[in-house]
């Protein structure tokens, strides 16, 4: 395993520090239980299953993968070849340890990086971006934080693919149990997803890619997007 990282010049929005606050060591412990045994199936009626096969995919022998989480779905994908080379973007320091350490099998690289400013990452070096359960913990409306499309877009090689999954508030079926928890996680600053609607994920896909797919699984949008040509 390799490391690098990247210091942040300006100080970070309070609203991006809470949004990556709670994966602490002990949170990440019991995050594929809380998430993909708990809220995802459960709340969010996203089963694991289902990111799993976006992942295999999607995955390829380059592969970066920005808010990293536990690396749950890093750990169970199918990569197209034995030793891929995986780099990890994360704004907190934890999960890029929890994560790497999981991934030990492969080469990794870490990068200390925040997903609204331009990646610490050379331009059109990947096969594929990663970025799954991310984008309702960053703070703003679905047309400010679209920038990480773009980020995401400038780290992909020609052909190469961005995928991903996020929560919505609305356009989607949302149960009522959903609504609630979505309340709760907003209001303690771990989600930023009140104003996240289907509409807008699919807006800011076209803007920043040539072509995409957009389902949608219970209150999830699961996309794959497209630079162009490789």
């Amino acid at each position: 395993m390799t490391s690098s990282g990247t210091s942040q010049e300006k100080p970070l929005d309070q609203a991006v520090i809470d949004g990556q606050a709670a994966y602490s060591k002990q949170a990440l412990n019991l995050y594929d239980l809380a998430v993909y045994r708990g809220t995802a199936p459960f709340l969010w009626r996203c089963p694991p299953a289902v990111s799993r096969w976006l992942y295999d995919q999607s995955v390829g022998a380059r592969h970066l993968e920005i808010g990293v989480g536990s690396g749950y779905l890093l750990d169970h994908a199918t990569f197209p070849v034995p030793d891929p080379r995986i780099t990890l973007a994360d704004l907190n320091p934890n999960s890029l340890a929890h994560t790497a350490d999981r991934l030990r099998r492969y080469q990794v690289t870490t990068v200390r990086a925040n997903v609204l400013e331009p990646l610490p990452v050379p331009e059109k070096s990947f096969d594929s971006v990663g970025m799954s359960y991310l984008l309702h913990c960053v703070p703003g409306s679905l047309a400010e934080k679209g920038i990480a499309f773009a980020h995401a877009a400038a780290a992909v090689r020609p052909g190469g693919i961005v995928f991903g999954a996020t929560v919505l508030s609305s356009g989607l079926p949302v149960t009522f149990a959903a609504r609630r928890m979505m309340w709760f996680l907003n209001r303690t600053g771990v989600f930023h997803n009140d104003r996240d609607n289907l509409d807008d994920l699919r807006e800011q896909l076209g803007k920043h890619f040539e072509r995409h797919e957009l389902t949608i699984s219970g209150c999830v949008g699961l996309f794959r997007a497209w630079t162009g040509a490789a």
